[in-house]
C-alpha cells in the first residue's frame, strides 16, 4: 500500500490561508484520482475536495466552495489544497487519499473504502 506524504498543516487565524501538499509515489500518483478528506473528533471522515487524474475535473464540498482550491502537478506527483478565508469550523485533521482509476472514471466517492492509499493526516487549526 503506497504511503502518501502530507505537509503544510498548522495554526492560522480565522480569515487566513494555508496550503497543504501531498506527494505520492509516481506509480500511484499517475494512475490515481486524488482527494482530501477531513475529520474532527467524534465525527466521520468527510470528503472535502477531489481532482481527477488529468486535473480537468474537480469536486468541492458545499462548505468549502469558493474558498478552497485543489490542484495537482503531475510532474511532481503532488496534489495541493489551497485554503483561503479559513473558518474555525475548518479545524480538523486533513487526510490525502488516492483512488486508482481509469481515465474516464471521475467519480468522487465519499466511501473511504474506495480509496486504497492514505496519508497519515495533518492537523489544521483555525483560531477564531
Amino acid at each position: 500500500q503506497a504511503q502518501l506524504a502530507e505537509s503544510g498543516g498548522g495554526l492560522v487565524q480565522a480569515g487566513g490561508s494555508l496550503r497543504l501538499a501531498c506527494t505520492a509515489p509516481s506509480r500511484t500518483f499517475g494512475r490515481s484520482l486524488m482527494a482530501w478528506f477531513r475529520q474532527t473528533p467524534g465525527n466521520e471522515r468527510e470528503l472535502v475536495v477531489g481532482i481527477s487524474r488529468s486535473g480537468s475535473v474537480t469536486h468541492y464540498a458545499d462548505s468549502v466552495k469558493g474558498r478552497f482550491t485543489i490542484s495537482r502537478d503531475n510532474t511532481k506527483n503532488t496534489v495541493y489544497l489551497q485554503m483561503n478565508s479559513l473558518k474555525a469550523e475548518d479545524t480538523a485533521v486533513y487526510y490525502c487519499a488516492a483512488r486508482q482509476t481509469i481515465l474516464t472514471d471521475n467519480y468522487f466517492y465519499t466511501d473511504l473504502s474506495r480509496y486504497a492509499h492514505w496519508g497519515q493526516g495533518t492537523q489544521v487549526t483555525v483560531s477564531s
